[in-house]
């Protein structure tokens, strides 16, 4: 099928997906480590404090998703996706009002979960139950919609507090989530419900069969893929989260670092779609056990680039697995576990990532306070890279050959 004729007949679903990762922007670390600076200094807290309130509410959203991701097992996408934005738009309007330092965790709970977590999971649990033969195709278009917000909001946000208080602009994504909701029940009038799919068009995994999340808990091929599930999202998320003392201590303006975003963008957004064509032409098993390795060049130019040309290459490179991590992974669980059980199986994965955006921070801002710089701390990343690409290299070629 060609591309034009894809998307003509399946408009309506994939925009559906894009318009849930695009708002995901709100409760995304790119989004809120552009107030970094402001919400240190409006509630006098240090690089390691702020990292741990983001560790703290993050990781209680990420056990939360074990349990609130298997609802879109039950669940019409439709209900969920709009009881996501509502609470959405709730987060952004507790971190506009709110006055103490005291309910900031539960603040940055609220936007991660809403936001990274509850609306990512929908859009991509429905695009890899409603899509098999096209499943890479429909997840790197629906993943366009985080693409586009990590191209424009950041740098939209950063031109616009020189003019207005930074929490004026998040009644403004408030105000986004809200106007969302009518447009996505709109665009999903016509949904298949999770029970009738289970039944019919779901694809099997290894053994031929459907497994359920305990199983896959017991499978081995799990605790092989730890490690690279946690490592883009703690140190992607890290990367963001500290963007301004990285900034700084590159002696750069933040908002020099931060224009070069919009070509992260592009290169993320070519990879997702390579990535994606390649996944229907040639599969998951192929492709997943090497993603990875940009993420060592890209965190060896961060730790030892001095210019902004070198940065620009670490984020290339960088864009390079975050590309890709919006459709592989995500195909890998439907590839290897199957569908009917994709919500709670992918739900225990997201939390996995979850966990590691909420690792990152916490880590790297303990480590900058306790003398470790930033710079020494990216070369160990680097290496971290390389023992997750060798435990995928191991785990994925042994799990294949029981496809």
């Amino acid at each position: 099928m060609t591309l034009p004729l894809f998307l003509g007949q399946n408009a309506r679903w994939l925009a559906a997906g894009g318009l849930l990762t695009f708002l995901s922007s709100f409760g995304q670390t790119f989004f809120i480590s552009v107030f970094a600076g402001e919400i240190r200094a409006d509630f006098d807290l240090s690089h390691g404090e702020w990292g741990l309130t983001y560790t703290l509410g993050t990781g209680a959203s990420a056990a939360v998703m074990i349990w609130a991701g298997g609802l879109t097992d039950i669940f019409r996408s439709r209900s969920l996706g709009a009881l996501a934005l509502a609470m959405l738009a709730g987060a952004c309007l507790f971190m506009a009002f709110n006055r103490w330092s005291a309910l900031l965790p539960l603040v940055i709970f609220a936007l991660r979960f809403t936001g990274q977590g509850m609306t990512v999971h929908i859009a991509v649990v429905s695009m890899s139950r409603w899509f098999v033969a096209t499943r890479g195709k429909a997840l790197s278009i629906a993943s366009l919609g985080v693409a586009l917000g990590e191209a424009l909001l950041p740098l939209a946000a950063v031109a616009l507090m020189t003019w207005v208080d930074w929490r004026l602009l998040w009644i403004g994504a408030a105000g986004a989530g809200l106007l969302a909701i009518p447009a996505l029940v709109a665009l999903l009038h016509e949904e298949r419900t999770p029970q009738s799919h289970a039944e019919t068009d779901h694809a099997t995994g290894m053994e031929g069969r459907h497994w359920r999340r305990p199983e896959m808990l017991r499978h081995w091929l799990f605790w092989f893929m730890i490690p690279a599930l946690l490592g883009p999202a703690a140190f992607n998320t890290a990367f963001f989260f500290h963007q301004v003392h990285f900034a700084t201590v590159k002696g750069w303006e933040h908002l020099h670092l931060v224009a070069l975003f919009p070509l992260f963008t592009v290169a993320g957004v070519t990879s997702m779609v390579l990535s994606g064509a390649l996944l229907d032409r040639v599969g998951t098993a192929r492709l997943i056990p090497w993603f990875q390795v940009p993420m060592v060049a890209a965190f060896t130019l961060f730790a030892l680039g001095d210019s902004l040309g070198t940065a620009l290459l670490g984020l290339i490179c960088m864009a390079m697995t975050s590309g890709a991590n919006s459709t592989l992974p995500n195909a890998f669980w439907a590839e290897f576990y199957g569908t009917r059980s994709l919500g709670a199986i992918k739900a225990m994965a997201a939390a996995v990532m979850v966990l590691g955006s909420a690792l990152g921070p916490g880590i790297t801002g303990g480590l900058i306070d306790a003398g470790l710089g930033i710079q020494m701390q990216y070369l160990g990343v680097a290496g971290y890279f390389l023992f997750t690409t060798a435990m995928m290299a191991v785990g994925v070629r042994r799990a294949a050959r029981r496809l």
